[in-house]
């Protein structure tokens, strides 16, 4: 009998999460972006701003789904509503080409306010230069970024490098298993090949002083991906005018054709 009422108990409890959840989710999909979180948008998300209104909808709809997910927590700082708006943001700017795309590996987000060392310390360092990671071992599912990174990252004077975007992108990568440059769940088998090849070509550019892609993307091909994809969404056509083959290879990978010209 014992056994019995634990089963009924056990089944009961997870009906009632799942009915939990799925109320949630209409609730999120239900909910209208507040005029204080559209005004954050226009005013600071160039990559919103572009957008056709129909396409603004569904960006504000992501964003909202998001921010129903992640728990999103300040260390040493207030986080404030355009700060979440902004990380949200970075989030859905990524995946915006893919429709049912959700972050499965990402539960929390930690905002410290300056950059930080390997210790998670951000006061009293000289090596606190590290202004966001995704998290590994007993900090899976975590990621970290720096309150003042991400602020830059959409400020008008930005010079297009976003951190957040670029942790993001860490974490597409890693979705497939592996942190290494080739988001296998977002590229076809038969364009690693290439991607690769363009990743070692541009990397000897870099090298060679040849490329004014950010020299931080030599530190392996992972870094590369990530340094990119910034490029990619901050200046699309920059990118397009310089990097032909790069961009198309990004246009693929990302689903999205951002450069005007």
């Amino acid at each position: 009998m014992e056994v019995a009422f634990i089963i009924i108990t056990l089944v009961v409890f997870l009906y009632i999460l799942r009915a939990t959840a799925i109320k949630k989710n209409k609730q999120s999909k239900n909910r209208e972006i507040s005029t204080d979180e559209r005004e954050v948008l226009e005013t600071n998300v160039a990559f919103y701003q572009k957008l056709p209104e129909e396409k603004k909808r569904v960006f504000e709809q992501k964003v909202l789904s998001f921010l129903e997910g992640v728990i999103i927590e300040g260390i040493g700082t207030d986080v404030t509503l355009s700060d979440r708006m902004l990380i949200a943001s970075s989030a859905v700017i990524p995946i915006f080409g893919f429709p049912d795309w959700k972050y499965k590996n990402l539960r929390n987000i930690l905002v410290y306010p300056e950059n930080f060392n390997k210790s998670y310390q951000f006061e009293g360092h000289a090596d606190r230069n590290i202004m966001g990671m995704v998290g590994d071992g007993l900090m899976n599912g975590k990621m970290l970024l720096s309150q003042s990174a991400l602020r830059a990252g959409f400020s008008m004077s930005n010079d297009g490098n976003n951190t957040a975007i670029h942790e993001f992108v860490h974490l597409l990568d890693k979705s497939d298993g592996a942190t290494d440059g080739i988001p296998e769940y977002l590229l076809n088998h038969s364009y690693t090949i290439p991607w690769l090849k363009i990743i070692h070509q541009e990397m000897l550019k870099i090298e060679k002083n040849k490329s004014d892609i950010n020299p931080y993307a030599l530190t392996n091909e992972a870094e590369f991906f990530a340094v990119v994809s910034e490029y990619f969404f901050e200046k699309p056509d920059q990118l397009k005018k310089r990097h032909p083959e790069l961009y198309e290879k990004l246009t693929l990978i990302f689903d999205q054709d951002l450069a005007v010209n």
